[in-house]
């Protein structure tokens, strides 16, 4: 892991992210969602590519939440997560200024159960969230 890196430990997985002065200006992910970012971007075939995550006004609450590919490097202004791994390629993570308004201290896990499997944000801000998941509305 890098310098600007740290590990804590939650109750439910191992969370990893910078260590800002201010949390809720950084994002939390866990082990396993990087792994399913790494696994993802090897099948894509672009393990050097980044993954973006953000916000977008719409679905049926409010906003959406956003999590896809990028190929370029980030834009002035972005939050930059990185989880380098010794033998693996670095995961990074891009979110853009607007978005970790609404994003920062939150936590981004991968589940996978019986009925689900996919990424999904814990995000103390969410004050209600649409049936389907995928979007939510800030308190």
């Amino acid at each position: 892991m890098n310098a600007s890196s740290e590990i804590s430990q939650g109750n439910q997985a191992e969370q990893r992210a910078p260590a800002p002065t201010d949390a809720k200006k950084t994002i939390g992910v866990t082990t396993a969602a990087v792994e399913a970012m790494r696994t993802n971007l090897a099948k894509r075939g672009t393990p050097d590519a980044a993954i973006r995550i953000g916000i977008r006004g719409g679905g049926c609450s409010g906003f959406s939440y956003v999590i896809e590919f990028d190929d370029d490097a980030p834009r002035k202004g972005d939050l930059v997560l990185e989880f380098p791994e010794e033998g693996k390629s670095t995961v990074r993570v891009y979110c853009d200024k607007k978005s970790i308004l609404y994003l920062g201290g939150s936590v981004l896990d991968w589940e996978k159960t019986l009925m689900f499997q996919g990424f999904k944000f814990k995000n103390p801000k969410e004050a209600s969230r649409c049936g389907c998941g995928h979007s939510f509305t800030v308190g």
